[in-house]
């Protein structure tokens, strides 16, 4: 046991959940053996608590660190506005010059109100939304974060969110009356949006993501803002995750399709915390017929950070970078299952990479790949968060030590290995469970 893994242990005790983000669970990766703890991180480089170095070919933050850790034109900004004070009695002038570049990357969009998480900014949305439309009924599609809003739609008799990221999402604490307020839809499935839309007169949002696994076919994006217009309804594209990740801004500009308000999220300020809820003016105008109001949305590192990290992003076209890094993984992860007869599913926008391996033991190779790449100093599972800082030498260790791993796998589908006796941990988690 490391001093990461001990410390975890301590962590279940203090903290429920034992973390504050259900994927960063050691659970998730390598129950009982993940170091769990970083001490520094540099590049896609991190160091545990031992100061053991590991290449991050894994989530990366969660996605938050498009251009490497510690970049160092955003962390030169961050320690500049810091030494002159984060927080006062009066606001931050870079608040607004942050608005005014969102605004001026998407021209469709006027206002902008800022915050500092996933969850905040989808919540600050769907209450405007609300405002604006006059009506309580939500569609959404994909994953919207935590808050009782969303986590209504799994008061119902059947769990309504199982596939819109992670099965099992417990709506425990989430008022009753919630029920039926929250309507998901698949993607892609455009006559059941449609069918929502005729059985809920009072529905009068629609959220999604622009894309996650899988890319709009015949038209959907276009079906989806045309049905919102023809009903009144505001159209919210969440961008959390996508944003800045395929283009120089959302990812709806690449479909040339325009939402009535956009969420950003995760890379916008490559590590540090910021959101942003970008909107038309005559939906963002609703915000002041309600309250949404929080101190430390007025903090100075956030905005900082945003305005420092889109100059590095459009100065070196990072978007172009990791799009490109992330075609090339996923297409040797196919090669590598082609050669050692493996079933492969690859998905997710290119920079947000993933894979899986057709087979009932699927969860249990997830495990062994993590345990054995581990032990070459490498962070990974079966996704990839791409960043600038995955140069082709450090991607070409990562498939160096992963081919060995197939060839067990191919081994173990075939009979000739028993999966279940080469793991030294309990098996992954494939979504939420209650730690005891």
């Amino acid at each position: 046991m490391g001093t990461g893994q001990d410390l975890y242990k301590k962590a279940k005790m203090l903290i429920p959940g034992g973390t504050m983000l259900l994927s960063k669970r050691p659970e998730m990766f390598l129950p009982e053996k993940w170091p769990s703890y970083f001490s520094r991180a540099k590049g896609c480089q991190v160091w545990d608590l031992d100061d053991n170095q590991y290449l991050d070919m894994s989530i990366m933050g969660i996605g938050t660190n498009i251009l490497g850790y510690g970049n160092e034109t955003v962390d030169d900004e961050v320690r500049r506005v810091v030494s002159q004070g984060n927080m006062s009695t009066f606001n931050c002038p870079e608040e607004v010059y942050l608005a005014e570049k969102l605004v001026e990357l998407h021209p469709w969009g006027d206002m902008v109100r800022l915050a500092r998480s996933g969850g905040e900014a989808n919540a600050i949305a769907i209450r405007i939304a609300r405002a604006a439309s006059g009506r309580d009924k939500v569609a959404i599609c994909g994953y919207h974060g935590w808050h009782d809003w969303y986590l209504s739609a799994n008061l119902g008799e059947t769990d309504g969110l199982d596939g819109h990221l992670l099965p099992g999402l417990n709506p425990g604490g989430v008022p009753r009356n919630l029920k039926n307020t929250v309507l998901p839809f698949n993607y892609n499935d455009i006559e059941g949006l449609k069918t929502l839309v005729q059985n809920n007169p009072d529905l009068g949002v629609i959220k999604m993501e622009v894309s996650r696994n899988m890319g709009p076919e015949n038209g959907f994006l276009e079906e989806v803002r045309k049905l919102a217009t023809q009903n009144n309804i505001v159209l919210i594209f969440d961008e959390c995750t996508s944003g800045f990740r395929q283009t120089y801004g959302g990812l709806h500009k690449m479909y040339g399709v325009e939402p009535d308000m956009c969420m950003f999220g995760k890379a916008l300020g490559n590590g540090y915390g910021i959101t942003a809820v970008l909107g038309k003016r005559s939906v963002m105008e609703a915000a002041q017929k309600t309250f949404i109001s929080s101190t430390f949305w007025t903090e100075r590192i956030g905005p900082s950070a945003a305005l420092a990290t889109l100059e590095v992003m459009e100065k070196t076209k990072s978007w172009e970078t990791i799009t490109q890094i992330g075609t090339d993984i996923t297409k040797r992860w196919a090669d590598l299952g082609k050669k050692y007869d493996l079933e492969i599913n690859t998905a997710g926008l290119p920079a947000l990479t993933s894979f899986s391996i057709v087979s009932d033991n699927w969860l249990k190779y997830k495990t062994f790949i993590t345990q054995e790449m581990l032990k070459k100093g490498i962070l990974a599972s079966n996704s990839v968060y791409v960043c600038t800082e995955h140069k082709p030498e450090l991607v070409n260790r990562y498939f160096d030590e992963l081919e060995p791993i197939f060839n067990t796998l191919s081994a173990c589908e075939k009979g000739d290995a028993d999966i279940s006796s080469l793991l030294e941990s309990p098996v992954c988690h494939g979504g939420f469970k209650r730690l005891n």
